[in-house]
C-alpha cells in the first residue's frame, strides 16, 4: 500500500461531518469509517480528529453525549446538528466545484491561452 496522503487543510471537519451524517459515532468509529472509505489512503491522527470534534462542537455543528460502546466502554458519541448538516451540504458543493475546476486545469492538454 502507498504512503497515506496528508489531509488538505480544512478537509477534516467536513469529512467528520460526512461520517456523522450516517449515524452517531465516537472517535474511534469516525477514524475507522474514514480509513475504510478512503481504502486506508487518508491518515487521520487521533489528536487532529479530537481537535476537529471540539472545533465542530464549539461552532454548533455537532453535539456530544456519553454512551457505551459495543465493548462496554464509555465514549462520547457525536451527532451533527441542523447547522452541521447545512454546513456539510455547503462545503460538499464547494469542494466538488473546486475539485472539478482543478482537475480540469490539470488535465487540459492545451498550451497558453
Amino acid at each position: 500500500m502507498a504512503d497515506p496522503l496528508p489531509l488538505v487543510k480544512g478537509t477534516l471537519d467536513v469529512l467528520v461531518l460526512k461520517a456523522l451524517s450516517w449515524t452517531p459515532m465516537h472517535g474511534f468509529e469516525i477514524t475507522a469509517w474514514l480509513e475504510a472509505r478512503s481504502g486506508g489512503t487518508l491518515g487521520v491522527q487521533d489528536s487532529a480528529l479530537y481537535q476537529a470534534l471540539h472545533r465542530l462542537e464549539a461552532r454548533g455543528f455537532v453535539t456530544a453525549a456519553w454512551g457505551v460502546t459495543a465493548n462496554n466502554q464509555r465514549a462520547r458519541y457525536y451527532r451533527p446538528t441542523a447547522a452541521g448538516r447545512a454546513h456539510l451540504a455547503a462545503e460538499t458543493a464547494q469542494w466538488i466545484r473546486y475539485a472539478e475546476t482543478v482537475t480540469g486545469i490539470l488535465t487540459t492538454a492545451a498550451g497558453p491561452a
